[in-house]
Order: structure tokens, then C-alpha cells, then sequence
């Protein structure tokens, strides 16, 4: 599956799962686990609590996704 494939999600972290996971709350009432993409711990960027974040998130499983940026 290609990059372009993936489905884009906004939403605010609502905790740090630890080891880069987060839970993250969209818009829709859609609880995401997500991890930092390899650009963001490459570049050390870092999200906390209350950050709103783009997900990337695979149209057969929607409850995983990649955090690809942070507002």
C-alpha cells in the first residue's frame, strides 16, 4: 500500500502510551493508536498532551495510524 492510499485523520493527543505510541482523539469520535513516523524521531520532534496531529491511518484497520505532522 502506497503512501497515497492512507487515509488522513486531525485529532488531539489525549495521552502518551510510552515508546513513541499515543492515543489520539478525532474529530469523528475515533480513537486512534498512532506512533511517531520515522521523519518526525529523525528530525526530534517532539508531541505532548494537547498537540493536534495528522494521522495516516489504513483503510482496513482504522485503529492504528502514523502521526505524519503536528500543528
Amino acid at each position: 500500500m502506497s503512501r497515497n492510499d492512507l487515509i488522513q485523520l486531525e485529532g488531539v493527543v489525549a495521552r502518551v502510551l510510552g515508546g513513541g505510541t499515543m492515543e489520539i482523539h478525532c474529530k469523528n469520535d475515533i480513537t486512534v493508536t498512532g506512533v511517531l513516523s520515522g521523519r518526525m524521531k529523525k528530525h526530534r520532534i517532539k508531541v505532548m498532551v494537547g498537540d493536534r496531529v495528522q494521522v495516516s491511518v489504513s483503510p482496513y484497520d482504522t485503529t492504528h495510524g502514523l502521526i505524519t505532522y503536528r500543528f
